[in-house]
């Protein structure tokens, strides 16, 4: 007998829309050939795909013959098995389709239609890698179907529901896959199964065999793309891998097969789900094997931190489908983001277009200028539009002393002391100490030295203006900060006992690193300046997390929910942060955003 199948879409939504009829009816053609014992020389089918916000919900009426949809779910959110009876729920609803009085006389060459609807829920972020799982998977579940029909037709099995059965008998077979995130999933899942968790994959059964029906409605096959991404990660596959995996599983469950009701169910399912897998060249073990080694390997690590689990999981590039645990991120650059070579590496930066990209804000607060970090972060193209920095964004700058608002707008300026100012221009000639002057967008100095040109040469502050006198430089412009350059041992014993006390309370002696010494206003800091910020924009603490490493960053990492202190930075700030990182030339920011941001 020659069966021929074709396919069409057939949508979770109301009748689609012009466009999207238009959209369909150009969808192309595709064929490939499959050996089966039908007899199918080949196949065509054209598919589309559906971004929907569909729910599935079950209508009543009092004179429809009855429908059940049954829910199986293999796996807990954190990625055991989950043993549970599967649930009908039964409910009334008019399809539109008549019984049949009787079969037509099977003919020796006989039609059948796939009406397969590949459809993608719009909570799901539009990433290219969803939508090209979705084009494969049109072509994936059409051949999964034939290969799963031709073996039910053949073959004999002690625990399947045989409710299906010849589907000559049909004049058509109709399948959806829905892939959605975590939430949507979990909606489902307690609605259906009065459990509230999310799973990986939910069989929702329509096939009602008393209905006699010219159409084999399957039902719904759900995945959850979030699931399916942490358990590729666990078990080595690709996320298509592992989707089709899913995939296999839900499908053998509409065709009758539960391995919840018994071992030899269980172990025939198994069997069931390996052989499609491995018939059309698909990666891994079945959905069921592949759990009782997730068990297991669970059960021989017990000892595994979680943080250590977290990280494999979230491991670089993975965090497309994690959702962000803040809003926001603030974060130093200096002995932070900047390695000890005062650069952003590659896996930094990587790691903060990827957050950016999930919807976490990322917040630079630095001792910089705004202009020095701006020309940083240009580098790895982080800055302007689309970047995390620009003139247009908040950001906190010389250690709290400018602080711009909701479309870069100043919000918050404090200058020094004049005669601060003045004191410290005259210890700098005396002494012979390298000085810059703070001033907004400005830097001044009062003698050439090769450790005012590094500000600009290796930290990309401005370059300093050279001023004739003390005087000058008070007068030129407000000045917000000031920052002596010695080495680590002349600042440590010469420079810090010194200033410490002269400064009295007019003034404040930090350290960000261990050879430049700042003197900022009294009474200010960084954390000020982001407590600022946090008002402004309408932010609670509890939404921040916080990375650092200097003294002037402990009040910002005691603010946030969660201050993360890098393993280069001072025992004091260590002392106050929740976590300790690695340091910042073993892209600390990046493995404190992979590690604890989602």
């Amino acid at each position: 007998m020659l069966t021929r199948f074709s396919f069409r879409l057939r949508s979770l939504l109301p009748p689609p829309s012009p466009a999207m009829a238009s959209a369909i009816s150009r969808a192309a053609v595709t064929t490939f050939s499959l050996e089966r014992s039908f007899s199918i020389p080949r196949s065509s089918f054209s598919l589309s795909l559906t971004r929907c916000s569909a729910r599935f919900v079950s209508s009543s009426s009092s004179k429809s013959s009855l429908f059940g949809r049954r829910f199986h779910a293999l796996c807990r959110e954190d990625g055991r098995r989950m043993i549970s009876s599967p649930m009908r729920f039964v409910s009334a609803s008019n399809k539109g389709y008549r019984k049949m009085r009787g079969r037509a006389a099977k003919s020796k060459e006989k039609q059948l239609e796939l009406s397969v609807s590949i459809c993608i829920e719009e909570e799901l972020p539009d990433d290219p890698e969803i939508s090209s799982i979705a084009e494969l998977l049109r072509l994936n579940v059409p051949m999964a179907m034939k290969l799963a029909f031709d073996r039910i037709t053949d073959s004999n099995y002690k625990t399947r529901d045989t409710s299906i059965r010849d589907l000559g008998g049909f004049e058509s077979v109709e399948l959806s896959v829905l892939l959605c995130n975590d939430e949507f999933i979990r909606k489902l899942n307690k609605e259906w199964r009065d459990e509230d968790h999310a799973t990986d994959v939910l069989s929702m059964s329509e096939h009602i065999p008393e209905l006699n029906l010219p159409v084999l409605m399957l039902g719904d096959v759900v995945i959850s793309i979030e699931t399916a991404a942490r358990q590729a990660e666990e078990r080595g596959h690709t996320l298509i891998d592992e989707i089709r995996i899913l995939m296999v599983h839900g499908l053998l469950h509409l065709l009758g097969f539960d391995h919840e009701i018994s071992e030899d169910a269980e172990e025939e399912m198994e069997e069931e789900e390996e052989f499609v897998l491995k018939s059309l060249g698909w990666e891994g073990k079945g959905l069921i094997r592949s759990a009782y080694d997730a068990e297991t390997n669970e059960n021989l690590h017990i000892e595994n931190s979680k943080d250590k689990l977290s990280k494999d999981k979230k491991k670089e590039g993975s965090l497309r489908f994690y959702r962000p645990k803040f809003k926001y991120i603030f974060c130093d650059m200096d002995g932070t983001l900047l390695n000890s070579k005062s650069q952003v590496s590659l896996t930094n930066a990587r790691a903060l277009k990827e957050a950016s990209s999930r919807g976490l804000k990322i917040v630079i607060a630095t001792g910089k200028a705004r202009p020095a970090a701006i020309s940083v972060l240009q580098m790895v193209d982080l800055a302007g539009i689309d970047g995390i920095i620009s003139e247009h964004t908040p950001g906190v700058f010389l250690q709290g002393l400018l602080v711009y608002g909701i479309n870069g707008r100043e919000i918050f300026k404090r200058n020094l002391d004049p005669n601060v100012c003045r004191e410290a221009g005259h210890y700098s000639l005396e002494h012979n100490v390298p000085l810059v002057a703070f001033c907004q967008d400005r830097c001044l100095t009062l003698f050439n030295h090769p450790l005012v040109d590094t500000l600009h040469t290796v930290y990309h502050e401005p370059k300093a203006e050279i001023m004739p006198s003390v005087e000058h430089m008070v007068a030129a412009a407000d000045i917000q900060k000031l920052i002596f350059f010695d080495t680590a041992e002349g600042i440590a014993t010469n420079l810090r006992p010194y200033w410490s006390k002269a400064t009295g309370d007019h003034a404040n002696v930090v350290q960000a690193v261990p050879d430049m010494l700042e003197i900022v206003p009294f009474g200010t800091s960084k954390g000020s300046g982001v407590k600022l910020l946090l008002d402004h924009l309408g932010v609670s603490s509890k939404e921040i997390m916080a990375i650092g490493d200097g003294e002037n960053d402990m009040e910002m990492l005691e603010l946030a929910s969660l201050g993360v202190a890098l393993s280069n930075g001072s025992e004091k700030t260590k002392a106050v942060a929740d976590v300790i990182g690695v340091s910042n030339d073993e892209d600390g920011v990046a493995d404190a955003i992979y590690r604890y941001a989602f």
